[in-house]
């Protein structure tokens, strides 16, 4: 998957892990109002930085500080998002529903 800096116009490619392909579904998830202001402000901060590294030429190094700022930033999105509970799908709902109405 590929997306672009909105301030910058270069290209940014998206590593995924490798669980995110070991896993069947994806489900949606309910984000509070709180944990989606503070994914809004991580994302900004995480572009922010981003779009600094790139414009002051920064090479990718693993002890950079300024891609380890990113890196720690980009984990603690990851908790948040993790942290917020899932959303059955409709086939799951219906399924626990019937199983509820058997017994």
């Amino acid at each position: 998957m590929a997306a672009s800096s909105t301030t910058t116009g270069f290209g940014v490619q998206v590593a995924y892990s490798a669980a995110t392909f070991t896993r069947k579904r994806v489900h949606r998830r309910k984000i509070s109002p709180q944990a989606g202001h503070a994914l809004e402000i991580l994302g900004h901060a995480i572009e922010y930085l981003s779009d600094e590294f790139v414009h002051a030429g920064g090479s990718f190094s693993a002890h950079d500080g300024q891609v380890e700022a990113v890196q720690l930033l980009m984990r603690i999105n990851r908790q948040i998002y993790l942290d917020c509970p899932e959303i059955p799908t409709l086939g799951e709902r219906c399924r626990s529903w019937l199983h509820l109405r058997a017994v």
